[in-house]
């Protein structure tokens, strides 16, 4: 579960680089090292559930920079860093179990890890990010959506969506009852620093 928020922000990073024709500013305006504020930013997930609804849940502590290059978009980088031991869902029985070894192992598994491997601008306010997202010790390519959220204050912001199975990473408890795919949606601020 936490993988996947790790690449939704990986996403979001590209999709900095997307700002300029939305923004009407030049990619050299924007261009260099960005820092994830988590003031102003989330990680959303949910998992959808047999019986109907689903299970969702949050990320309070996450960590990331993006760098995006002014030469060639594509070159530009995500690093992403999400504490699982931050997950909350509103009940603390569930975020108990989520904690526990039959999930995120938080004992033993500090971080859940999300690295650009590429970015390919899809539109004006769009892009696909590529990247590794590891998580319990097992690292599986990933991908997700990012559109221009805007530009505020100097601060760029972009909402960031995608899928992650959770069986890849050994978190696939409770299936089929509830479903193996995670649902991230996150809105992700970074400023340059």
């Amino acid at each position: 579960m936490s993988s996947r928020a790790l690449a939704f922000a990986a996403i979001a990073a590209i999709c900095m680089s997307v700002l300029p024709a939305r923004a009407a500013v030049s990619l050299s305006e924007v261009a260099g090292r960005y820092v994830i504020n988590q003031n102003g930013s989330s990680i959303h997930f949910s998992i959808a559930n047999a019986g109907g609804g689903s299970l969702r849940g949050d990320f309070s502590r996450f960590s990331g920079t993006i760098r995006l290059d002014n030469n060639d978009v594509g070159r530009s980088a995500v690093a992403i860093t999400i504490f699982p031991e931050s997950v909350v869902t509103g009940e603390s029985r569930v975020d108990d179990f989520l904690r526990s070894d039959a999930v995120f192992d938080v004992a033993n598994e500090k971080e859940i890890r999300f690295r650009s491997t590429g970015v390919q601008r899809t539109s004006d306010d769009t892009a696909l990010i590529t990247g590794r997202l590891t998580a319990r010790g097992k690292t599986f390519p990933e991908k997700f959506s990012v559109e221009l959220a805007g530009l505020k204050s100097g601060n760029l912001q972009f909402h960031v969506t995608g899928t992650v199975l959770r069986s890849r990473y050994g978190m696939d408890v409770g299936t089929p009852i509830y479903s193996n795919v995670v649902v991230f949606d996150m809105m992700l601020t970074g400023r340059r620093g």
